[in-house]
């Protein structure tokens, strides 16, 4: 069990051991505060499967790619707990549901979506 629990990481998100200082979104009201956000900045939103091994892989690889010292703000959804908000972001963004999926807003209009194997942190370089 230990060889997986390391090759895939613990159930839980591991914030501390991450670079990344995200923004946890834990209220639908917050999606209105994101999106004037982005009218300063661009944000991205990751909403995350803590009981999936494949989105567990994909936070892990965004959180070691992505660049600290972007102007990105990094928004972090735990699903399984925030499940309405995850439905939420679905209508108010006309984006499908996926899991693990990022969301990027620009602008208050969502300029890239990707999920699984095609979340890659370098596609946000040029937003």
């Amino acid at each position: 069990m230990s060889f997986f629990k390391n090759l895939f990481g613990s159930e839980e998100h591991q914030g501390n051991s991450s670079k990344m200082e995200w923004s946890h979104l834990t209220e639908i009201r917050q999606l209105d505060e994101i999106v004037k956000e982005s009218n300063n900045q661009p944000v991205v939103i990751f909403k995350h499967s803590t009981r999936c091994n494949i989105s567990r892989m994909a936070l892990k690889q965004f959180e070691s790619e992505f660049d600290v010292e972007s102007s990105i703000k990094p928004y972090y959804l735990d699903l399984l707990e925030f499940r309405p908000i995850s439905n939420e972001i679905a209508l108010k963004f006309n984006v499908v549901h996926q899991s693990p999926q990022i969301i990027v807003l620009k602008n208050e209009t969502v300029v890239h979506d990707a999920s699984h194997a095609d979340i890659q942190a370098g596609d946000l370089r040029n937003i």
